[in-house]
């Protein structure tokens, strides 16, 4: 089973449109007051700002995608610290990004590709993986407040003024697309509507640009994705595509969903999540839903190993994450905690999986 250019080119056209969207919203300032509802309502405490943020990041991957959290929502939660920007917060944008980006098919490249492959529903597959969501982003914040644990123990200054009203204009076209996309609709259809919708109400009020959002659909990258994808796809066909397929368990027990999970987090590493998953979903499929699931842990959880294991990581370096982190960092907590996390997740959907299906 693999993916043809207008497949590939469809998936594309939705991460061009949510991000056109997502700067829409951050122009019109939604970000911005989130980022400042949460450091009021954190009152001085590091270590509630810290789960504030991780909430706001997961919720901001699941709606807006992981890029709108590590391009858009990384530097509203390093100024949420005020005076002192707290690193706890940079990785909280970067590790939900990844980590949180398994509940819904829209919430990541890689799940949308996936997607088709499992034979659920929008809500069916949401339903799937709330469970591994919400573990995972407790074992984010856990890791994370453990991590930084020392800098958690110091207050931050709180911001002094009211703040502004949250813009319901830009909130609303959000619902009505993510309402769209759970009823069944091609994905790059409603979220093409709202980045026309929403970015027309921003140039109308002159809160954002053309060229504001012309850089934010990132046409280049769209165009070496689309590329890179197509070289992956054709990949697949040739022996190396059969040395996967065999390397691949076969089967859906508990050490089959590990064994896929813990092999897709290395080639996503290896190779970066995209063109690992193009590689590793053909002998998942055979294998069932759940075991295509396995394979999203691995290379969505498991892409907070190293910096290469997912683009979102190099974007959120160029966003602001590599001025209060350095790589060696970065690697240490990756190596540290993320196959723990996977291994956990993968046996929080066996379970799940088992209950429901």
């Amino acid at each position: 089973m693999t993916h043809d250019l207008g497949t590939l080119a469809q998936v594309i056209a939705f991460l061009v449109a949510i991000m056109v969207l997502a700067q829409a919203c951050a122009d019109e300032g939604v970000f911005e007051v989130l980022g400042g509802r949460m450091a009021r309502i954190a009152g001085g405490s590091s270590t509630r700002l810290l789960a504030w943020s991780v909430g706001l990041a997961a919720v901001v991957t699941v709606v807006l995608s992981l890029d709108a959290t590590v391009v858009l929502l990384t530097p509203v939660l390093i100024a949420a610290s005020a005076a002192r920007p707290h690193r706890s917060h940079a990785y909280a944008s970067v590790r939900l990004a990844n980590s949180a980006s398994t509940l819904l098919p829209v919430s990541n490249l890689t799940n949308l590709l996936v997607f088709g492959s499992t034979g659920l529903t929008f809500i069916g597959f949401a339903w799937a993986m709330l469970p591994v969501w919400l573990v995972a982003i407790a074992a984010e914040y856990a890791v994370l407040s453990w991590w930084f644990r020392d800098e958690l123990r110091a207050p931050y200054e709180q911001p002094t003024d009211e703040g502004y009203a949250l813009p319901l204009f830009p909130c609303a076209v959000v619902l009505v697309v993510l309402f769209a996309l759970a009823s069944g609709t091609t994905p790059w259809v409603p979220a093409t509507a709202g980045a026309i919708l929403l970015g027309g109400y921003a140039l109308v009020r002159r809160t954002s640009t053309w060229n504001d959002l012309l850089k934010a659909a990132n046409l280049p990258l769209a165009g070496f994705v689309l590329v890179w994808g197509s070289v992956v796809n054709w990949l697949a066909t040739t022996s190396a595509g059969d040395w996967f397929d065999d390397a691949m368990p076969v089967g859906t027990s508990l050490g089959a969903l590990l064994l896929i999970a813990l092999i897709a987090m290395v080639a996503a590493n290896l190779v970066n999540n995209l063109p690992a998953t193009l590689l590793l979903l053909p002998p998942a499929a055979t294998a069932g839903p759940a075991a295509v699931l396995a394979l999203l842990i691995g290379v969505n959880v498991g892409a907070n190993l190293t910096l290469i294991g997912s683009l979102a990581n190099l974007l959120w370096r160029q966003s602001g994450g590599r001025t209060l982190s350095s790589v060696r960092e970065f690697h240490r907590l990756g190596f540290a905690t993320t196959p723990a996390i996977v291994v956990v997740c993968t046996t929080v959907l066996w379970a799940w999986t088992s209950l429901i299906w």
